[in-house]
């Protein structure tokens, strides 16, 4: 008989891929779709639910297809998503009640300021290891309960349902059978006990959010039913689901305390593995489920950088380089050696463990011999010290994770870089590792997936078959390295004030 096959669903912010991968974690084909984003107001992002689904079942079918292989090879689907990303529907008819409202939106934020002026963000960081911020989902449920016109009492006569993408697809996929997530998405709410595993009475009460719209919640290698017969020729079973960028931590095989990677995309997120504790940040950083397996849960401390790969974007458009990132690097390699130039790319405001929305970008230590070079190389630099911020901090929150030597694992688009991957080890001090096949995320998922379906014996089994890495080692020397931060940190503090 052929090797039994996984089929990874990666519904993000932009497109909807299907990745079909072998038991080893080999990718053998891949189908897409572009998402089109709605922008009805100032702040305002929005998806069509609809359109998601159609594309899901497109490319989950493409995939196979490409690879001429059949989908009675198929042993189990796993699904990863945008995770804040929020559907209500209606029970009856499977019809949402708006477009789905995306994670990037910002229409809640008058009532994340009304609750924080209320001194509720010490509660809710508390129990649900968030902090109070129109990023999370429960406040976009809450705008919808009270501005859709008979969705309030719709949903107190249980005839809504609400979920994050991955449980709208689900119920999609199962033709209404299942409504259920995983434990990482339900963290990632504001409507979730981390530390009780359970959705919050309190919670619900305060967002007046009633937990009944709310979905099972499972193991992220768990059985999430299986798909309508009639949409793959077959019913497939669903047996991995985990939030986008937990999924890239179990495809980066980050299982252990202590293990953490970053993924360098537009911004950056990183997140290290504290094992079964789960830290109250002082630094404001995140505490997350990492994952659920076998009802056991493992946590995660998670930061974010607001500008990463944005910044070399601006490099290129904002000051005229052409020839995209890679234009960029060839600039910064030839760099003048402590040059003294710093770009703090608060273009957005500043994220972990910062938090300083009214943060604006700025540059320092120019002099008339600074040129793009030095500025192309502050601008990657930007990236590799903001990892340091997030480090010191993970260190400082949860120190007995880092009893070990400390090795970071890459992915996303900068970490194509070579050049940018030495740098980043360089300028934080600590091994760098990066993944030479890039679709973690998708990877996660499907490894998830085969846990589920019984193909891997257990998670350390799924977690050997990450990618194959390229190491880095730190080769500048301690005085250079300290004395690029200090001049980072003096920057952003000037930034701050």
């Amino acid at each position: 008989m052929a090797e039994p096959l996984i089929l990874a669903l990666d519904q993000g912010t932009t497109s909807t891929r299907a990745i079909l991968f072998d038991r080893s974690g080999q990718a053998l084909a891949e189908a897409g779709r572009p998402l089109q984003q709605h922008y009805p107001a100032d702040g305002w992002v929005e998806h069509d639910a609809e359109e998601i689904f159609r594309a899901c079942v497109e490319v989950l079918d493409e995939a196979v297809r490409k690879a001429a292989r059949s989908m009675d090879e198929v042993a189990a689907i796993g699904i990863t998503n945008q995770r804040e990303t929020v559907v209500v529907w209606e029970k009856a008819t499977g019809r949402p009640i708006h477009k789905a409202i995306v994670w990037q939106d910002r229409r809640t934020a008058p009532l994340c300021e009304e609750l924080r002026e209320q001194g509720r963000e010490g509660e809710v960081t508390q129990i649900t290891g968030l902090l109070l911020d129109p990023y999370f989902s429960g406040t976009k449920v809450r705008w919808l309960l009270d501005t859709v016109e008979g969705a309030r009492a719709a949903a107190v006569r249980g005839e809504l349902l609400a979920g994050t993408i991955d449980s709208w697809v689900i119920w999609k996929l199962t033709g209404g059978k299942v409504h259920a997530t995983d434990a990482t998405n339900a963290s990632r709410t504001l409507l979730y006990d981390i530390r009780k595993g359970a959705w919050s009475p309190s919670m619900g009460e305060m967002l007046d959010v009633p937990l009944a719209l709310m979905p099972q919640v499972r193991d992220c290698a768990g059985d999430f039913g299986q798909t309508e017969p009639g949409l793959f020729g077959r019913a497939i079973p669903i047996r991995g689901v985990a939030g986008d960028q937990q999924a890239a931590l179990m495809g980066q095989g980050c299982i252990r305390p202590g293990e953490m990677k970053a993924t360098y995309g537009t911004g950056c997120f990183m997140l290290v593995n504290t094992g079964e504790a789960a830290p109250v940040s002082r630094a404001r950083l995140l505490t997350t489920v990492a994952a659920q397996v076998n009802g056991r849960t493992t946590f995660a401390l998670e930061g974010a950088i607001f500008i990463a790969g944005a910044a070399v974007q601006w490099v290129n458009e904002g000051l005229g380089v052409s020839g995209g990132p890679t234009a960029v690097e060839k600039l910064a390699a030839g760099a003048r050696e402590d040059h003294g130039v710093v770009l703090v790319p608060a273009f957005t405001g500043l994220g972990a463990p910062w938090w300083d929305a009214n943060a604006r970008g700025a540059m320092f230590g120019l002099t008339r011999d600074a040129g793009l070079s030095e500025i192309a190389q502050a601008t990657l630099d930007a990236s590799a010290l903001q990892t340091r911020d997030l480090i010191e901090a993970m260190r400082s929150d949860a120190p007995e994770a880092f009893h070990g030597g400390v090795e970071l694992r890459i992915d996303g688009g900068m970490s194509r870089s070579l050049w940018f991957s030495q740098r980043l080890a360089d300028l934080t001090g600590v091994s760098v590792c990066r993944a030479t096949y890039q679709e973690t995320t998708a990877l996660g998922a499907a490894l998830f997936a085969g846990l589920g379906a019984g193909l891997y014996g257990s998670l350390e089994d799924a977690a050997a078959a990450r990618p194959p890495t390229e190491g880095f080692q730190p080769a500048m020397d301690t005085h250079r390295r300290e004395a690029a931060y200090a001049r980072w940190l003096d920057a952003v503090e000037r930034v701050r004030s």
